[in-house]
């Protein structure tokens, strides 16, 4: 049978969809309740099961026929040797496994290169700024300003005050996804980690690789940590769900072209309580957030890049490489996209146009900015769209 994973970052709404939503269509369309043999490991009175053995016994105890069982399992990284777990659920004929975890031993790379090809994933990504809206009371630049602010996990939005919501944000920082990532690898430098998402926090938007970060340590945070060390948390992290990357692509070779690559964060709340809610720069936090909402209407982004070649006022020919914010791929389909702060600032405007403008195909290219613009196009016949425009419709 196949095994089913929900992945996303922790308080992102994994246990609700299996247990609530899942089960409640489960039960309307495909079996009844003494099919579906639910676990969640995180509570005590489900403890004992927690043991392998005792866990297979229990499953075993409650399938009663030979029709199709569902067993749900959440906080699966509570039980050990879960990977040996599942592989033997996997074996019986009459079993469809759904398993979520919310800390980084469940949520990494590792169970997927143990279960390649044998199931699938539903990755749950924070709220989108749409689907903050549609429970939000308050008009969309209020809904605007809290989701810069406080980003978009579930529970943030059924708090009143911006001070509850602080501490909860700060709190989930510092004691789940600090601590699970300190846990499992265990590293005890923990300070070096939090320096570390704080300067990936503070250049969102900023091509870097392990070596400058590490002269960055040398020279602000008077550090010796190494390149190969960054390399390392940046990858716990990044299989945590916590950040992810993009990677520049050539546009005219169409091939990726590797380090340096930019890195942004899964939910921006998170981002700017990793910095104390002190730098919440709107620009990059625009760029951080159109990152996350490409991912979720399912493309591949890369950074793009391309080269064209110039005469300067002497006569001069030299090769200018300009940058293209996001080059969205789905399927065949393929969107760039440029953000600009302010179509009023000059320069940023005409070498955001000029990278459009040097692209030689037909694909769509849009401007998104944070000025209150009607959507039109531009004499080049670029589409120019303001940001709340972009995220709502």
């Amino acid at each position: 049978m196949l095994f089913h994973r929900i992945t996303g970052i922790r308080r992102s709404g994994k246990s609700y969809l299996l247990f609530r939503l899942f089960k409640k269509y489960l039960v309307e369309h495909y079996t009844d309740e003494k099919h579906i043999i639910s676990v969640e490991l995180d509570r005590l009175e489900h403890k004992e099961y927690r043991q392998p053995l005792a866990l297979l016994k229990h499953i075993d105890s409650l399938i009663c026929d030979e029709k199709l069982h569902y067993v749900l399992l959440d906080e699966v990284q509570l039980l050990d040797d879960f990977e040996d777990v599942l592989n033997s659920l996997l074996r019986r004929e009459n079993v469809d496994v759904y398993v979520t975890g919310s800390n980084s031993k469940f949520l990494s790379s590792d169970i997927l290169t143990a279960f390649r090809g044998r199931g699938d994933e539903v990755h749950v990504f924070p709220l989108t700024f749409a689907e903050l809206m549609s429970v939000y009371n308050g008009d969309m630049y209020d809904g605007w300003s809290d989701y810069i602010t406080y980003g978009g996990l579930p529970l943030v939005q059924s708090m009143r005050t911006d001070e509850q919501k602080m501490q909860y944000l700060s709190r989930l920082f510092d004691e789940t996804y600090l601590k699970d990532i300190q846990e499992r690898h265990s590293i005890y430098k923990l300070q070096e980690m939090n320096d570390l998402i704080n300067i990936l926090a503070s250049c969102i938007g900023t091509l870097t690789n392990p070596h400058k970060i590490e002269a960055t340590f040398k020279s602000i945070v008077k550090s010796e940590i190494t390149d190969n060390t960054i390399r390392q948390y940046i990858d716990y992290l990044r299989d945590a769900f916590f950040i992810s990357e993009a990677q520049r692509y050539d546009i005219k070779s169409r091939k990726n072209i590797g380090a340096p690559v930019k890195y942004y964060f899964e939910d921006i709340g998170l981002r700017n309580a990793g910095l104390s809610f002190q730098k919440c720069e709107e620009a990059s936090i625009m760029e951080n957030i159109i990152y996350n909402e490409l991912r979720y209407r399912g493309c591949q982004v890369d950074v793009g890049l391309i080269n064209k070649q110039v005469t300067d006022d002497d006569g001069n020919r030299r090769r200018l490489q300009l940058e293209v914010d996001f080059v969205a791929n789905k399927g065949h389909q393929r969107v760039y996209i440029q953000l600009v702060s302010s179509t009023a600032a000059a320069y940023e405007m005409t070498k955001k146009t000029q990278a459009l403008l040097a692209i030689q195909d037909s694909f769509p290219k849009i401007i998104v900015t944070s000025d209150r613009i009607k959507e039109h196009y531009d004499d080049n016949g670029i589409l120019m769209k303001n940001i709340i425009d972009f995220l709502l419709y």
